[in-house]
């Protein structure tokens, strides 16, 4: 356990001291969890993330350019970043030897005036279990499990519960315990389980987006760069701008390809695809409400704001949604403007 011995000696320095032996980078290995970190500036925030199920990496896999979920998205931010990762695809964060860092690591944090934490899933349910023990801050949560103690949750009824109980879930920091942070929890409504968990975080701002559920987050949110753009508003500004999110979702939402995306990666999950419809049949009325307020108002700045923040880096979606703002508005000279500079 390197960091702590690093950290234990480094506490015993002033601050402007502390401050002179930054960056610092590192990583070990706890058991069956890996953790990564890097240390870059006392008046930066910190960051703890922990990984959504979906990967099996085994301690083969681990090299010194092997970074956890949410590393190097940290990294670019030039905040402070300790990201853990599971090793092997049954992994709770329930093994002693990571239960036993963490509580000597929060002992040696002081320095660190604010801190964040950041999950999806699995990796939401860690957050939430270790923010009062990490004194966290602010929370980013996507769709997390609050737990899998069943006498909590009955109604968990998914095969990853079942799986689950291989694991301890009676002692210290089998359940959610936020502590004083606050934050956001990002879920689908229509995914009854989602929505039971979710209710069980009642201090934090909840953001629902329908046809987001457990597993239908597929390529088609990750290439419009949603998830990325959520969380780099976060641990810059350690909040959202919610109008703005609420925006972007309804644009996604109204557009059929969204859901055609989704029924594809998910076309194997009878589940999934039941879920997608309720949540696309949900959307029909407002769509056509919207659709007949484009009628009778048009305005398209919206969707234009949205695609000029996104057109450096996510220049193919920029001009979809140019081409909707198009069809609503085809008289438009700023839209025909932007369309010719990006193709």
């Amino acid at each position: 356990m390197k960091l702590l011995y690093w950290l234990d000696e480094w506490l015993t320095h002033p601050r402007d001291v502390q401050q002179s032996k930054l960056p610092l980078s590192g990583s070990d290995l706890l058991g069956d969890v890996y953790v990564k970190y890097h240390f870059t500036d006392l008046n930066k925030p910190l960051l703890f993330t922990f990984p959504p199920a979906g990967t099996d990496y085994q301690e083969q896999d681990l090299n010194e350019a092997f970074a956890p979920w949410g590393f190097n998205l940290a990294k670019k931010q030039n905040v402070n970043i300790i990201a853990f990762q599971h090793l092997g695809k049954s992994n709770w964060f329930r093994n002693r030897s990571i239960i036993f860092f963490l509580e000597q690591l929060a002992e040696l944090l002081a320095p660190f005036n604010q801190r964040l934490g950041y999950g999806l899933s699995r990796g939401g349910y860690a957050v939430g279990a270790f923010a009062k023990l990490l004194k966290l801050d602010q929370v980013l949560l996507y769709h997390p499990v609050s737990t899998k103690n069943k006498h909590i949750v009955p109604w968990d009824t998914r095969s990853s519960t079942d799986i689950a109980q291989q694991f301890d879930w009676q002692s210290d920091y089998h359940d959610l315990d936020l502590g004083h942070a606050k934050g956001y929890i990002i879920y689908d409504p229509t995914n009854h389980i989602d929505r039971l968990h979710a209710k069980r975080y009642p201090q934090l701002t909840h953001l629902r987006v329908f046809g987001m559920g457990h597993g239908t987050h597929a390529s088609y949110l990750n290439k419009f760069g949603f998830y990325k753009q959520v969380a780099v508003d976060f641990i810059r500004h350690q909040q959202l701008d919610i109008a703005q999110f609420r925006l972007q979702t309804k644009t996604l939402r109204l557009k059929e390809d969204y859901y055609q995306c989704l029924n594809k990666a998910n076309a194997h999950s009878e589940h999934r695809l039941e879920l997608l419809s309720t949540a696309h049949n949900i959307l029909i009325d407002e769509k056509q409400a919207h659709m007949q307020e484009q009628k009778d108002k048009i305005d398209v700045q919206p969707l234009i704001d949205v695609a000029i923040t996104h057109q450096n880096e996510h220049p193919n979606d920029a001009i979809k949604l140019l081409e909707v703002a198009q069809q609503l508005a085809p008289e438009d000279p700023l839209i025909d403007h932007k369309l010719k500079q990006l193709k």
